[in-house]
């Protein structure tokens, strides 16, 4: 049976590591080599790619953290889990929902969705 707590917690900690080797171990432990991740604002394939998006956020928002929001969940091959960013203890200023398709206890493929977004 999958973990899908395990599953989710990885991905937050993937999206918040910032040294750039134990980020590559998160990766591989969280995602197959071909992932795809699509979400209204960007896109990337492989390890490669969500290393650029990781980064690009990063950068974007120094200083701001994953963490999750509620309880994963799921059925079959999909997981479905909620999360915020923004600065450590502080209400979040974005937050979003990802849908999954899990291979083998790791994510094929991401497509996320934002719950909450700064006005701009």
């Amino acid at each position: 049976m999958t973990d899908l707590t395990a599953i989710a917690q990885n991905y937050v900690a993937a999206w918040n590591e910032t040294d750039a080797a134990r980020r590559a171990s998160l990766l591989d432990t969280t995602f197959v080599q071909n992932v795809s991740y699509r979400d209204p604002i960007m896109q990337g394939d492989g390890h490669d790619g969500m290393t650029q998006l990781i980064e690009g956020v990063q950068q974007q928002f120094p200083g701001f953290r994953f963490s999750l929001r509620g309880t994963p969940d799921g059925f079959g091959d999909y997981i479905r889990f909620s999360w915020n960013l923004g600065p450590e203890g502080v209400d979040s200023v974005i937050e979003g929902t990802d849908i999954g398709v899990i291979e083998n206890g790791r994510l094929k493929s991401v497509t996320g969705f934002l719950d909450k977004v700064p006005a701009q």
